[in-house]
């Protein structure tokens, strides 16, 4: 693959339970694509536990850095309700659907990125209440880590290759 088709790049995002029971996941939608992000997959889901251990330790290692515990809160939160699995495309999509983002913890989210618009839980808060922080949507940190999340929440055959009109802009 050239230098140029590397910085095309595909991202994992999922809807969490949050933003899905709140209704506002086509305002959240709507932020990716208007900055010229391609969807090519998606779909609505209800993992189990142990999808859920494949996602946040075999890959993201949420356990080895924050421990047994902080992960039975983030499941017990996960499995509230169900989630919008989505792949976006574009140039340099992982960095920019972070950026979009904002970081994980909410209270830290600068305003105009999706956690500080749409959310205020602190790490503190939720660590005294024994609960997952409620911060609407999981985007993947990297590139290597956002191709074996694609693999774990999407089979070959679930994901399009397609040509919209933003094509033009990024040959």
């Amino acid at each position: 693959m050239g230098k140029e088709q590397d910085l095309i790049q595909r991202s994992l995002v999922v809807f969490k339970p949050d933003s899905v029971q709140r209704g506002i996941v086509g305002k959240i939608l709507q932020r990716f694509e208007q900055v010229g992000l391609k969807i090519v997959g998606m779909k609505m889901v209800m993992p189990d536990e142990d999808h859920y251990r494949a996602h946040y330790e075999d890959i993201g290692e949420m356990i080895t850095r924050r421990g047994e515990k902080t992960f039975q809160y983030n499941l017990a939160y996960m499995t509230t309700g169900p989630v919008i699995a989505m792949v976006l495309e574009g140039v340099e999509a992982v960095p920019l659907v972070r950026k979009i983002v904002g970081p994980t913890e909410p209270k830290s989210a600068e305003m105009g990125t999706i956690r500080g618009d749409f959310s205020h839980m602190s790490f503190g808060y939720s660590d005294a209440k024994g609960i997952g922080v409620p911060n609407l949507v999981h985007a993947s940190g990297n590139v290597s880590e956002a191709k074996k999340e694609i693999a774990l929440w999407f089979k070959p055959d679930e994901l399009y290759d397609y040509s919209d009109v933003r094509a033009k802009f990024t040959r």
